[in-house]
């Protein structure tokens, strides 16, 4: 950390506008650690999915229970990082569709904010990482070097997303996850903890009609 500012690259935005591909290429140039936050919160879903419980309400006393009991480690690496739920590796297990649903849901929970809060701003400050989420720049790196606020067209977003369902062979039609991509807009707008928002300091980039490449290069030509 120099000058009150960590070593660091926050990219936030909505779901499906490159966050995680341009953080992971941005850190693989770089030679930095790159994080996913949102497989944090993928992993506290998981958490509940195998705990049996079958009312995910934030105020029932099992998920309460769970909240309180999280074990959850992160080893950072170039290529990303490998989540451990209470020392078993579960990387690999948390690109359900079944898991990101909920992981979409719980999110908004305070107390899953919460509890995830202390991990991420540990990772952020040892530096040299480029993290992307939701709330990266206003609230777990404010202090980053650079922070990013990534948009695209709404309908852009959601044919990238279709393509990554299909790629897992998981074919629907384009106006159900225009819809999707829709409603977790406004779930991460409006959401009292930690809303979506563009830092005051953070740089806007349009993905719309950028490639991964020029995105990347414009991210690291403003890093440097």
């Amino acid at each position: 950390m120099t000058g009150g500012r960590v070593d660091a690259i926050a990219i936030d935005g909505p779901a499906s506008s490159g966050k995680s591909t341009l953080a992971q290429e941005v850190a693989r140039r770089l030679g930095y650690v790159f994080l996913d936050t949102g497989a944090l919160y993928r992993a506290v879903a998981l958490a509940l999915l195998s705990s049996g419980v079958t009312r995910f309400s934030e105020e029932d006393p099992a998920v309460v229970r769970i909240l309180s009991a999280l074990d959850i480690s992160v080893t950072p690496g170039a290529s990303g990082a490998r989540i451990s739920l209470g020392g078993l590796d579960v990387t690999h297990h948390l690109r359900g569709e079944e898991v990101g649903a909920l992981a979409s849901r719980i999110s908004a929970w305070p107390s899953v904010r919460k509890a995830l809060f202390d991990l991420q701003r540990r990772l952020a400050l040892a530096g040299r990482i480029v993290m992307d989420g939701r709330d990266i720049g206003t609230v777990i790196l404010p202090e980053a070097r650079l922070k990013i606020f990534l948009v695209a067209d709404p309908e852009v977003r959601a044919r990238r997303r279709l393509k990554d369902l299909e790629s897992k062979g998981d074919r629907r039609p384009l106006e159900t996850v225009l819809a999707d991509i829709l409603d977790r807009d406004r779930r991460d707008r409006e959401r009292p903890l930690s809303p979506l928002v563009q830092a005051p300091d953070a740089l806007l980039l349009d993905t719309t009609r950028l490639s991964i490449d020029e995105a990347v290069t414009w991210i690291i030509d403003h890093y440097r």
